[in-house]
């Protein structure tokens, strides 16, 4: 009897280990999950610096005392070196698309002096510079990753200084408007790079001598920017 009943024990477990090595058989091997891949988003607050390079297209109109015709020259294209800072920050949507507002300011060579030809002033000097000027701005781009092309507009201000042959001069902060484009890219998650162009917009300045003569001086600027920025 206690042989019967170890060969019949043997017996089972030969008949079990042969249904687990069937299913074992017939069993997939299962493939890890993937693991999701980091993309880059630009939201978050930055600082950094910018060179470029500057041009101001100059008007100069000039109305002589009781008459009813003026006479308008053309002093000249400014252009000159500009460099500054720029500080801002960046939200990045769920679709990649990119809101932003910056700041910026920037010292600036932008220059020009000529003569007048034409016109009862002829041969005379006028000279027109920018001292400084600077925008705040909002931003729009869509991120495609680590490159975010954008469009840019908002508010400009800008020093500026005028002179001409009768002793007129005028040296104030004016205000105006800004649009422009560029993009930037990321070369490691904080470091990015940036091309920009701007075009600022600004209202003449009038102003009057002592002889009733009326003087209107006005100079739009144009920039080309390299800049680099730290992003927190």
């Amino acid at each position: 009897m206690l042989k019967r009943a170890l060969l019949g024990a043997t017996a089972l477990a030969l008949l079990a280990g042969s249904a687990s090595a069937a299913d074992l058989a017939t069993r997939y091997p299962v493939k890890a999950a993937p693991i999701p891949v980091q993309t880059f988003s630009w939201t978050g607050f930055y600082i950094g610096g910018n060179v470029g390079w500057g041009w101001a297209d100059n008007t100069y109109d000039v109305t002589p005392f009781g008459s009813l015709i003026g006479y308008s020259y053309s002093p000249g294209t400014g252009n000159g070196f500009i460099g500054g800072l720029q500080t801002g920050y960046n939200y990045q949507f769920a679709n990649n698309v990119v809101i932003g507002v910056e700041a910026d300011f920037d010292w600036s060579d932008i220059g020009s002096s000529s003569l007048v030809v034409g016109g009862p002033f002829t041969g005379g000097a006028i000279s027109q510079n920018i001292d400084y000027f600077g925008t705040i701005r909002a931003r729009l781009g869509y991120g495609i990753d680590r490159f975010l092309p954008y469009i840019t507009g908002g508010a400009a201000w800008a020093k500026q200084n005028f002179s001409d042959f009768y002793g007129n001069t005028y040296n104030d902060t004016k205000w105006g408007w800004t649009v422009g484009a560029g993009v930037e890219y990321a070369i490691t998650n904080n470091w990015t790079v940036k091309a920009e162009y701007l075009y600022l917009g600004f209202n003449k300045n009038t102003t009057n001598d002592y002889f009733g003569d009326s003087y209107s001086v006005g100079s739009n600027i144009s920039t080309a920017k390299l800049g680099v920025n730290y992003k927190f």
